[in-house]
């Protein structure tokens, strides 16, 4: 493995190349199926109404996509975007029902997205994997309308030492079961890796004010496993 994994993007796609046909069954097996709660309180703290528009970063299979056309009864237009192209082919394949889904293929960094066109952006557990974390986080920005409403949800730091050392000691398994259930341990190396160098939760949150994002906050879910970053554009 490469020393500095968050910067080598042709490791990134090559772990994602691996894992894309068991990439959600792997989520739920590896967070006993919670990481699904997560995205439905991502999506209920948006609180999304008819005829708006989502651009999801880091789509993966669509998760996202799929919950926000619901909460908005289909009438919403929705971007899903993911450099994996074969995580894309999946989501397609998955969500082929939901009509007001477009997809593409594009990284985080360099959306091919006009300025001022959405009026949500997220992206779950795709931040840090981004080459640049300030220039995805300025590209959000960007493509945001004014009025319009930044989330991240990404793992970040638990608070509790207890509930830590418990985190950690499972955090070490994961590796062994995407031996068992990919067939592939080095992916999921990764994962922990990722995860462990990724920026706390004030320190994300000094990032989104430095790009202009205002009443910007997080909460923790599960004890800070995971954090869910808000930031307006104005």
């Amino acid at each position: 493995m490469t020393e500095n994994l968050q910067q080598d993007q042709k490791f990134i796609q090559d772990v994602f190349n691996k894992v894309y046909s068991k990439y959600d069954l792997m989520n739920d097996l590896m967070s006993f199926g919670i990481h699904r709660n997560w995205k439905k309180q991502l999506v209920t703290t948006m609180n999304p109404g008819k005829n708006q528009s989502l651009i999801d970063v880091g789509c993966g299979t669509g998760d996202i996509g799929k919950l926000f056309s619901l909460a908005t009864n289909y009438k919403s237009k929705i971007l899903s975007v993911d450099p994996n192209s074969k995580m894309i082919d999946e989501g397609k394949k998955r969500l082929k029902k939901f009509k007001n889904i477009e997809w593409k293929v594009c990284a985080a960094e360099n959306l091919s997205v006009k300025d001022q066109t959405f009026d949500f952006y997220t992206i779950s557990f795709g931040l840090r994997n981004t080459s640049n974390k300030k220039k995805s986080i300025a590209e959000a920005y960007r493509v945001l309308k004014n009025g319009g409403r930044f989330l991240c949800l990404e793992f970040s730091k638990i608070e509790n030492p207890s509930l830590e050392y418990i985190y950690k000691k499972y955090s070490n398994l994961i590796p062994i079961f995407g031996k068992f259930v990919v067939g592939e341990k080095e992916p999921y190396e990764y994962l922990v890796k990722s995860i462990d160098k990724f920026m706390n939760q004030n320190e994300l949150l000094d990032m989104l004010k430095g790009e202009g994002f205002v009443d910007s906050n997080y909460i923790n879910l599960s004890g800070g496993i995971v954090a869910i970053h808000s930031g307006w554009k104005i």
